[in-house]
């Protein structure tokens, strides 16, 4: 299951992405090591605990970061805020599906997130999934995160300073038409694929206008472009 939250640089179509595997329990990570690797990934590095991660990470900038939550010296979420200015995409793989953790690892940069109780084939289409530039949860998972990002856009921050209306003028002027389209659904959580197909535009048209609105709003990434879009109250918006 997608959901509007990824980076915001993608890997070319035609490209076998790269990953890196985190995980303390050795059987498992040799397991997924060999499950990514037979199915046409290129896995080119694992590590063993938190500190290892950050510095293979920098070392080999892969694709995709597979990530387990609970490592030794540094935790998933704290790997995810030490990597924060590379390109590297990260799909926590974790045996919890507490709320807490699922939002700590979202808010320090994660990309996506599944539960350990995927199977090999969900698994890997997901890291393929991430590599693309989509957001990857186990059902469940989406809508609340989500949710999350919906109560924090609706909390006063530093708009009670400014006018009300300013905080929902639209149209945007930085976006044409169509950048504002997709952005509004975006912010209603649709995935890439349903919005090329609610737009009849291809995927590859629909991440291009997504970059395209990064660069001009100077966000990073999608999950401040969701934030930016509910703030906007653009998820209720009706296409004109």
């Amino acid at each position: 299951m997608t959901d509007p939250t990824a980076s915001d640089v993608t890997t070319p179509p035609d490209a076998v992405p790269t990953v890196l595997v985190a995980d303390d329990h050795p059987l498992w990570l040799s397991a997924l090591e060999r499950d990514l690797t037979g199915n046409g990934l290129d896995v080119v590095a694992t590590a063993s605990d938190g500190p290892a991660t950050v510095r293979r990470t920098r070392a080999t900038r892969p694709d995709v970061l597979v990530l387990d939550l609970n490592l030794p010296g540094l935790r998933g979420d704290e790997v995810c805020r030490a990597i924060g200015d590379l390109p590297t995409r990260v799909l926590i793989l974790s045996a919890s599906g507490e709320q807490h953790d699922v939002l700590a690892a979202i808010k320090a940069g994660a990309t996506g997130y599944l539960v350990k109780s995927a199977s090999a084939n969900e698994i890997v289409d997901a890291v393929r999934a991430t590599a693309r530039g989509e957001a990857v949860f186990t059902p469940g998972l989406a809508g609340l995160v989500l949710g999350e990002f919906r109560r924090l856009a609706s909390e006063p921050e530093e708009a009670a300073d400014a006018p009300a209306e300013a905080a929902t003028a639209r149209p945007i002027p930085e976006l044409t038409a169509r950048e504002t389209e997709v952005l509004r659904l975006v912010a209603t959580g649709m995935s890439y694929k349903e919005i090329a197909t609610e737009l009849f535009l291809s995927h590859r048209t629909v991440q291009n206008h997504v970059q395209n609105t990064l660069g001009k709003l100077h966000l990073h990434n999608r999950v401040e472009l969701v934030r930016f879009a509910l703030a906007r109250g653009l998820e209720d918006d009706e296409p004109g």
